[in-house]
Parts: C-alpha cells; structure tokens; sequence
C-alpha cells in the first residue's frame, strides 16, 4: 500500500442527529465555506482538477498525487491547485467529497438500477456492485478516512449508506431485521476487506462482485439475477 496520507477531519455527527437520506453528504472541504456558491465556470474548473486527481489516484495511488502532479494532469498552473485547494490535505479531502458527492447522488437521483424506478432488490445488486467498482478507483481515499472505532457506525458517510441499505431491504424483506442486515451487507464492503482480499490475496474484482450478488439473493430469498421470478420464502 501506499505511504500514509494525511488525516481527514470527522464530521460532527451523532446518534441524536441522524443522517437525512435527503441530503447529500459534505464533507467541508477548505474552499467551501470560503465559496457558498462558486460560478459556473469556477465550479466547472473545480471539477476538472478533481477529475485529473481522481485519475491519478487511479492510476499511480494517492502517494503520487501531489499539487503539481495535479496541475499538470489539468494542464493548468500550479497556482491554480494551490488557490483552489491550498493544500494537499484540502485537495484529497475534496477528492473524497467529490467521490462521495457522485455516489450519492447516483443513489438518490440516478437512473435505475442504482437509482429509483428498479425493484428493491435490483436496487441492492447494484448498489454493492457500484461501490466495488468505486473502490477500486479510490480504495486508499476510503482508507485514509476510516474513522476510529468510536466513530466508525456514527460517521455520516457509513450512515447514510446504511440507511439506504435499510430502506431497500424493508421493501425486499419486510419480515426481516433491516437494520441489522443493512451492517452485515455494508461489513462486506468494508474498504479494509476490500483491500485484504484485493491487494493482499489476490482475488479478482469480478469474484467479489459475484459474491454480493450471491449474499443480495441468498438474504432476500429470491432468484439469482437472471434466473426468473423471486421463490417463494
């Protein structure tokens, strides 16, 4: 794995202020509170450069993004990272809100599967197979995150993506514990997991992608995608 990235600042959560599936999450990158409302054109640029980071992370892990790779990716000035993020801290910190940013919306918002309009239990194949594909692009940004022990279930990225689970799975299985199983699917996503059976054991992305399908069908007791109707439980 590569060197150890700076540490992320938690969001101020808690069990008393749950996370509303409404709302997108934010993680407070520096230059948002500067810049509430960027224009059109700063935003596009924004964009661009977490774009060129996000295909350098990809491509050469996060110990090789720097300021300057970054700029060069985005064919821009180095001052221009620099102003933008003022730091390599605050530019990974954006990287993970643009990441999360995406995925969310993708949920909320997107089209179906892994948006509204599909079968809730359609809806949970994609969604973890979605996020397999999503840590592979950005595994060490997720790493780099994790919260400590005492945060880890409270932190707003994890509840929301539980919540989420939870909801699909009252709608797939209304007998079942959703919330319960909601921690178990999202245990096997577990970017720790992930990076153990990936990088340290060597198995293909495409075997744990077939494993979500195999744990969606066998905890919601329906047919395997493909494979006709749901049985009957």
């Amino acid at each position: 794995m590569s060197a150890a990235l700076p540490p992320f600042p938690q969001p101020q959560e808690s069990i008393e202020n749950p996370v509303d599936a409404r709302d997108l999450l934010h993680l407070d990158a520096p230059d948002a509170a500067d810049e509430p409302c960027l224009r059109a054109d700063a935003a596009r640029n924004r964009a661009k450069l977490l774009d060129a980071a996000a295909r350098l992370v990809a491509e050469h892990g996060a110990a090789g993004l720097t300021m300057e790779a970054v700029a060069a990716a985005a064919e821009v000035g180095k001052g221009t990272v620099f102003r933008r993020f003022r730091d390599r801290t605050g530019l990974l910190m954006a990287l993970l809100d643009h990441s999360e940013r995406k995925f969310q919306a993708a949920l909320l918002t997107g089209p179906p599967p892994l948006g509204p309009g599909a079968p809730p239990v359609e809806r949970l194949r994609a969604f973890g197979t979605a996020w397999l594909r999503r840590a592979a692009e950005d595994l060490e940004l997720q790493l780099a995150a994790e919260p400590s022990a005492e945060r880890r279930f409270v932190a707003a990225p994890g509840r929301f993506l539980r919540g989420h689970l939870a909801l699909l799975l009252r709608q797939a299985v209304p007998d079942a514990d959703s919330e319960l199983l909601a921690h178990t699917l999202m245990a096997s996503l577990d970017p720790a997991l992930i990076h153990h059976l990936t990088r340290q054991c060597g198995m293909p992305p495409d075997r744990l992608e077939q494993a979500w399908l195999d744990l969606v069908t066998r905890v919601t007791g329906t047919a395997p995608e493909g494979q006709g109707a749901p049985s009957v439980r």
